[in-house]
């Protein structure tokens, strides 16, 4: 059971008080552990980006693509940001894979809160695994499920998101 879900009895007094709210950094290290441990069938994964950030900020998701939809068997990787007022506030999410849904914003992969409901009504329980599994059930809608795809394994598509350019010479 999750702290800020249970109900604790104040020091020295006889009934439940109010709801424990889990300070930022707790709730952080409580979501890492989770991470690293794996979530359900492994189909979705998420991290830290820098084990020295002690702010907790930014993280990385990975979501494998759900049977019978044409996302089956690509890997998606997300940058999710945790900026201060998290879990108060939800994350920025950004797709680093090109993705076609529409609650993707084709240009960035920014996930559109007013377009994505569990980032539009955010509430503080949300996880940021509850985010990444919501994506995945998201690809799975009628509107999601048959659209097409970016192509993937394109070299000009991996340098073009690492903002480098290449150039070959042919002699």
């Amino acid at each position: 059971m999750k702290l800020e879900e249970s109900e604790g009895l104040a020091m020295g007094s006889e009934g439940p008080s109010a709801p424990v709210v889990v300070p930022r950094n707790f709730r952080l290290l409580e979501e890492l552990e989770r991470g690293e441990k794996g979530i359900g069938d492994g189909t979705v994964s998420y991290g830290m980006d820098d084990a020295d950030d002690i702010y907790m900020r930014s993280w990385t998701g990975t979501i494998i693509g759900p049977p019978n939809t044409v996302h089956e068997g690509r890997i998606y990787q997300l940058k999710l940001f945790c900026d201060t007022d998290y879990p108060d506030k939800p994350p920025t999410v950004r797709f680093q894979t090109r993705i076609n849904m529409t609650c993707v914003n084709q240009e960035t992969g920014l996930v559109d809160p007013r377009l994505f409901p569990m980032l539009g009504n955010w509430q503080r329980e949300h996880t940021m695994e509850d985010i990444l599994t919501s994506l995945k059930r998201e690809m799975s809608t009628p509107q999601n499920r048959r659209l097409h795809q970016p192509q993937e394994g394109n070299e000009d598509q991996r340098v073009e998101q690492k903002g480098l350019s290449v150039k070959c010479v042919i002699m």
